[in-house]
């Protein structure tokens, strides 16, 4: 594939190689093109890793390239096809390969995610309605599940995949219910044990299949998505083992628009190895049999917003030395999290915070009003 070729399938798209709006690529190697005809979204990239193309408003770009629907023309790639067989073939979120995530990822550094995420320690999308800024709406966030729950003073509450333990602190601190968190991340269970002093809450490091009491309520926030097709028939079983009767849970996860077997390859490899996203068919089967689908509720469109103020705060928080990285890990950083923000401006992706029930509430349930 030449470069005459990418180039007009990026004008189809109104983005323009080294034009002078924000949404145009800046080139610096000619080579960038071949790299992207080979690697597909795994060349494009690491190529910005590597410093080969610059734009400065990345978000914008990707989104006009997947309204585009221009990334299905790379998808014969030999990282994709790759990709797609090993999902296929093997569990890549087997019990031995749980921790894999937390170890390229969460692990990285406590001083970056604060600088990041702010004071609530929130990596997953934000609840925007009437909010201002990203604390409030990680705080509205918090507040939305809680009252989703009906929780009330002295619940058992589980948490699986509890990242730093914010949602868990929020919880008992407004609702005082005894906590239970659950995380395969050493540096996340380290965070919440040291902020979380004098506070009825228990964190473990342990991965969720191994889990036996027994809780009034349990939610799940982000971390479905290292759950794996292979394995979502294992988590909804375990789930109901866990939940009591009467009980509630909540799912919160991203979500796809169609059924798909394996990630994108540059995601898997720089940033969520073995994660996978779930179509609406993934969940239904899952919790076919299990569960009552109390209710189904998408906000993904706020997902762009929190990505954004994500990666102003990574910007401004390593110009301001709160945390250090070498400048192809901050590139990488960016690339992440303004992609990420033009896939959700794009609707490529969804949010969905679902409310399941072991046997169905009696009188239905209602989706609390903000």
């Amino acid at each position: 594939m030449q470069r005459a070729t990418i180039e007009n399938m990026l004008n189809s798209v109104d983005i323009r190689i080294n034009g002078t709006r924000a949404w145009d690529m800046q080139v610096h190697r000619e080579q960038l093109f071949q790299r992207i005809a080979r690697r597909g979204s795994l060349g494009l990239g690491e190529a910005y890793m590597d410093g080969w193309w610059d734009c400065e408003a990345l978000d914008e770009a990707i989104c006009r390239i997947l309204r585009g629907r221009l990334d299905r023309r790379f998808r014969l790639t030999l990282p994709d096809m790759l990709a797609a067989v090993a999902f296929a073939v093997r569990n890549l979120q087997s019990v031995a390969r749980s921790t894999l995530v937390a170890e390229r990822h969460y692990d990285f550094s406590n001083e970056m995610f604060a600088a990041m995420l702010g004071p609530t320690m929130q990596y997953s999308c934000g609840y925007w309605e009437g909010a201002r800024n990203l604390d409030e709406a990680q705080e509205a966030k918090m507040d939305l599940i809680c009252r989703k729950l009906h929780l009330e003073e002295g619940m058992r509450v589980l948490d699986i995949g509890c990242g730093w333990g914010g949602l868990g602190r929020y919880m008992a601190e407004r609702y005082k219910v005894r906590f239970s968190g659950v995380t395969v991340s050493k540096e996340q269970l380290r965070y919440a044990e040291e902020h979380s002093r004098g506070l009825n809450l228990r964190w473990r490091l342990e991965d969720y299949r191994s889990l036996r009491e027994k809780y009034d309520r349990i939610v799940s926030v982000g971390m479905f998505e290292h759950v794996g097709h292979k394995n979502y028939a294992t988590f909804m079983r375990t789930v109901r083992g866990l939940l009591e009767a009467d009980g509630l849970f909540l799912l919160h996860t991203i979500g796809t628009n169609q059924e798909s077997r394996s990630g994108d390859p540059w995601i898997e490899k720089y940033i969520f190895p073995n994660g996978m996203l779930p179509s609406i068919a993934d969940i239904g089967r899952a919790i076919a049999r299990r569960f009552v689908m109390e209710d189904w509720h998408n906000f993904g469109a706020y997902y762009d917003r929190t990505l954004m103020a994500w990666a102003r705060n990574f910007r401004r928080g390593r110009e301001e030395g709160r945390f250090r990285c070498e400048e192809r890990i901050a590139r990488m950083f960016r690339y992440y999290l303004l992609s990420c923000a033009g896939l959700f401006r794009a609707r490529s992706t969804q949010l969905w915070q679902l409310v399941l029930s072991p046997k169905g509430l009696m009188g239905g349930y209602c989706r609390p009003v903000r």
